[in-house]
């Protein structure tokens, strides 16, 4: 050994027991500790490189262990450790290499991947400075044994990952010795090892299918930074191509020649490299893609197919741009060459095989989107490439559409790509587009009672998508160019009239609902076909459909037709109301059967028949009586169900009708959400009926159990209610208030301070009285909860009480700027005080921008309202003692990060606070800054300067000052 060990030089076999996967806890936690110990002990290590070159141990998950601590040492602790020591782990990996080389059964692949990545780990650490001939090395000893490659082509993959692989992210340290190990390899080995790939390719390809895949990989990856021609050349092409027909390898030899064209290089040495490996690609039969049944394969050669086609369209957008037309041409003939074999990959029946060239296509049909115009034959291509698009969009018979699965996922992706393909095909020729799509959407209605499902919903998808593919302003499809509007028109009018809404599967059924929708401009153009749709909504083909996935998406669709056509629905009001009165009912917990519609199609319903009943044009009287009737239903279950809650013992039970309560509430106030400027509430006569329902839900606030859900509902009906009731609300809210304020968590207070920050903001003056007498009963449940013991690494409470905070800041900023300094100022002078010391502890003490500045935006206001001559008593003592210390010491506390953005935000608010306590004092605020700075060690010429500065008029030069200043005090 290189030096003597401070372990004994025997492991710890009772420790190494731990390691099986299946042993005790405490083996387990002793196997830990000890690998701990061995990783931290100067040279413990040196026991395992003895194990693992004499093969002390079978246990393969010792063996491991042994390389984990190893890779511990030449990770973290290969600049300490003598020359002797790094020789010793040279020498440790070489004996250990070789004795693999004799092995009859070799190590398990988890052993060899780690083993690799200990070679790979060494390599990085010494190749530039200690061990130069590395490559040199292995390579002389591994020679072709099979045992030796495996582990040689695995370290190169392993070294791939710590050099190469981009998708690792890097220290710019690592990134230049990364770049120098690169350059140190070009010039000294590549070759070598590239001749090291051929021969393992040749010597292994009929007998070892593993090894010569491996190597395969290894030639993919290093491809990208190597020079081409030591690989891209007609002997190592050749092997290549011969790979590709034999079958355990023709996969892995796509990905190669794959990651070949994939390199960066000249557009016409690429075009040039694509145009050869094509040429023998196509004379050795590959491109007969109907003959070949190996999906698998095809989706690999798919994508080389794709990298093939990519290249070329990036090497002729490069040349294009030269002013050299014959290469440029040259470059558009090799694109358009491939085209016959991208059609026909597009369309196999494989979805993998089509999704993988789908790339190419796109990119082909922005070049033809270039051209000043398209040839015959270009003309043709797009047309197939639309045949193709619009056939693969098709549903397949195993698509299941009520439990969707992985494949069914896989599939809508895949269809998301035709969309993208649709949507360029609509920017190369928009009048092809609408043709085709017409002519197969024409043909399928004809027929679609004799026709597969698969074929009725693309049809109808197909118009349903062009309204994205050709698109119009605000969906104003049939207003404008005429030959558009026209076939538009007159797909819609077959979509509605030929019955196709009776189809007998889902698919179908929902995207007749979508694209009635997507187009509901139509209506406005022939409303006389409104009531027929409105019949499909209601009955067994919307609402009433079988399948609860329908009627969820009907139940939203129909609220967004509604809302467009509302000045439509006259006519129809009543009758649809009566129609969709059961599914406007609450279904209690207890009923058992389940509803039609959950909860949230729920809301979709209740906001629709508020929609249908404010925007009628019935008397206000008549609404109010419509409004009336739909919530109070719900106004009678509340109040049964809230009368239940208390007695309930289960707190399932408790639990669910919490949930049916806070639904309830949910209900009546979506339908408030069909209220506008042009249709108020009191315009509407309806006042009445949401007092009701706030009369009926307020009790809900002192309900003993299940506070938080009921509370919440409440809260947000509030919210609503002060925009549609105005003042009227005003006489709730102290009570509300007073239920909100009980037994309060940071949580629920958070979220109540928004509703009186709703209140303060809009009624102002009108609520002052309220305000200042709810004010200290907040602020002190607020301190209370902010006060209360957490643990020190609870990070949920923390947040908690970080956000309520925030909430209580802001809550204070509102009231004075909202001009309502009495409602502070008539809280008495101690508890004035107290608030005010909070407000200076949030501008300073807090690291949290977001608050701090919040602080200041209050404090400048203050100064602004109370700083003055005639301000609040003793108001400039507390400026001159609190107010500016805080403009200084909150910028110079180490937490305060000049470089975050939203630290730049708070200092331009301090600064601000500084001016506008200059504003209201004048030269005594300079006076004072002479006497303080000092005591901050400023200099007395930097104190001159600032003063200076804050006597400017403009406040951007100050704020630039300031910022640099602190700057400068932070050095």
């Amino acid at each position: 050994m290189a030096c003597e060990s401070a372990l004994p030089a025997i492991m710890d076999e009772q420790a190494l027991m731990g390691l099986n996967p299946n042993a005790d806890a405490c083996y387990r936690q002793r196997a830990l500790a000890y690998f701990e110990q061995l990783k931290e002990s100067l040279d413990g290590w040196e026991v395992c490189a003895e194990a693992l070159v004499k093969g002390v141990y079978s246990d393969d998950h010792v063996k491991f262990f042994c390389f984990q601590v190893l890779e511990h040492q030449i990770k973290f602790r290969h600049a300490s450790l003598s020359a002797a020591q790094q020789q010793l782990i040279r020498e440790t990996l070489m004996k250990w290499l070789q004795g693999q080389l004799m092995n009859v059964h070799p190590e398990k692949p988890f052993i060899r991947n780690k083993a690799a990545q200990v070679l790979a780990l060494t390599f990085v650490m010494e190749y530039l400075t200690l061990w130069p001939k590395f490559f040199f090395d292995i390579l002389a000893l591994v020679g072709l044994n099979p045992n030796g490659v495996d582990i040689y082509l695995r370290m190169l993959m392993a070294i791939d990952a710590e050099v190469v692989d981009r998708d690792i992210l890097h220290s710019p340290e690592e990134t230049r010795r990364n770049t120098l190990i690169k350059d140190g390899m070009r010039e000294q080995c590549i070759p070598a090892l590239v001749e090291s790939w051929f021969q393992i390719l040749q010597t292994y390809q009929h007998t070892h299918s593993e090894l010569t895949c491996q190597c395969l990989e290894v030639v993919g990856a290093y491809v990208s930074w190597i020079d081409l021609n030591l690989i891209a050349n007609d002997r190592f092409v050749n092997l290549l191509l011969s790979h590709m027909s034999m079958e355990e390898l023709r996969e892995e030899a796509c990905d190669c020649l794959f990651e070949i064209v994939n390199k960066g290089m000249d557009p016409v040495d690429k075009t040039k490299l694509v145009e050869s490996l094509c040429q023998v690609l196509q004379s050795a039969g590959f491109f007969n893609v109907e003959q070949e049944e190996d999906v698998d394969f095809l989706a690999k050669f798919s994508r080389l197919v794709n990298g093939m086609g990519q290249s070329l369209v990036l090497s002729w957008t490069k040349l294009s741009k030269t002013a050299d037309l014959k290469v440029s041409a040259e470059s558009l003939r090799a694109v358009e060459a491939k085209v016959p074999l991208m059609l026909q990959l597009l369309i196999h029946e494989d979805d993998d095989i089509s999704a993988n060239i789908v790339g190419f296509c796109y990119d082909y049909l922005h070049v033809l989107k270039q051209l000043p115009a398209l040839n015959e034959q270009q003309k043709s291509n797009v047309e197939a490439i639309m045949l193709a698009v619009m056939n693969k969009l098709k549903y397949d018979d195993e698509y299941n559409f009520e439990n969707e699965g992985e494949d069914e996922a896989m599939f809508v992706e895949y269809r998301k790509q035709l969309k993208m393909l649709l949507d360029r095909l609509a920017q190369v020729s928009p009048e092809l587009l609408l043709e085709s799509v017409h002519r197969v959407f024409t043909g399928t209605m004809q027929n679609w009672q004799t026709v597969q499902f698969m074929e009725v919903e693309v049809a109808i998808r197909l118009l349903y998508m062009l309204g994205e593919a050709l698109p119009a302003s605000h969906g104003a499809h049939f207003s404008g160019d005429t030959a558009k509007t026209s076939t538009l028109q007159a797909m819609m009018r077959t979509l509605i009239s030929c019955g196709v809404s009776e189809y007998q599967h889902s698919s179908v059924t929902l995207e007749f609902f979508e694209t009635v929708v997507r187009y509901d401009k139509f209506f406005l153009v022939e409303p006389q076909h409104i009531p027929s749709v409105l019949m499909a909504f209601l009955d067994h083909r919307g609402l009433r459909h079988s399948s609860p996935k329908v009627r969820s998406r009907v139940a939203y669709l129909f609220s967004r037709f509604i809302k467009t056509l509302h000045k439509h629905m006259n006519a129809f009001i009543e009758d649809i109301l009566s129609r969709i009165q059961d599914l406007l009912e609450l279904a209690p917990p207890e009923n058992g059967f389940p509803a039609l519609l959950s909860n949230d199609d729920q809301l979709f319903m209740f906001e629709t028949a508020g929609v249908l009943i404010v925007n009628g044009e019935s008397p206000a009287e008549r609404k109010q009586a419509l409004m009336r009737s739909l919530l109070t239903p719900l106004m009678e279950a509340f109040r049964m169900l809230l009368a239940k809650l208390p007695q309930e013992g289960d707190e399932e039970r408790q639990a669910a009708l919490a949930d049916c309560l806070s639904h309830a509430v949910g209900f009546a106030s979506r339908t408030s959400k069909a209220f506008s400027n042009k249709q108020t509430v009191k315009q509407c006569s309806c006042s009445e009926v949401y007092l009701d329902c706030l009369q009926t839900f307020l009790p809900a606030l002192s309900c003993p159990v299940q506070r938080g859900p009921l509370r919440s509902a409440v809260r947000s009906f509030l919210h609503r209610m002060i925009i549609c009731l105005e003042e009227e609300v005003l006489p709730f809210i102290p009570a509300a208030s007073q239920h909100m304020l009980k037994d309060c968590e940071a949580k629920d207070l958070q979220e109540f301070i928004p509703l009186i920050s709703q209140i303060t903001a809009k009624f102002k003056n009108q609520v002052s009285p309220f305000l200042q007498e709810i004010f200290m009963p907040l602020v002190m449940a607020i301190f209370e909860v902010l006060s209360r013991p957490a643990e020190e690494n609870d990070q949920t409470a923390a947040l908690e009480k970080q956000m309520l905070r925030r909430s209580y800041f802001s809550f204070i900023q509102t009231i004075a700027s909202s001009g309502m300094n009495e409602v502070m100022a008539s809280q008495g002078a101690e508890n004035i005080e107290r608030v005010l010391f909070t407000i200076i502890q949030g501008a300073v003490d807090f690291p949290d921008p977001v608050a701090q500045k919040t602080c200041f935006i209050i404090l400048s206001r203050l100064v602004e309202l109370w700083g003055g001559k005639d301000g609040l008593v003793g108001f400039p003592d507390f400026i001159y003692k609190h107010i500016v210390p805080a403009c200084f010491m909150a910028p110079l506390k180490p937490t305060f990060d000049l470089s975050d953005a939203q630290t730049v935000l708070t200092l331009s608010e301090c600064t601000l606070t500084l001016h506008m306590i200059h504003l209201k004092r004048g030269p005594e605020c300079v006076q004072f800054l002479q006497e303080y700075l000092p005591s901050l060690q400023v200099s007395p010429e930097i104190t001159q300067e600032l003063c200076q500065v804050l006597q400017q008029p403009d406040v951007k030069v100050l704020k630039n000052y300031m910022k640099v200043f602190f700057q400068q005090a932070k050095l």
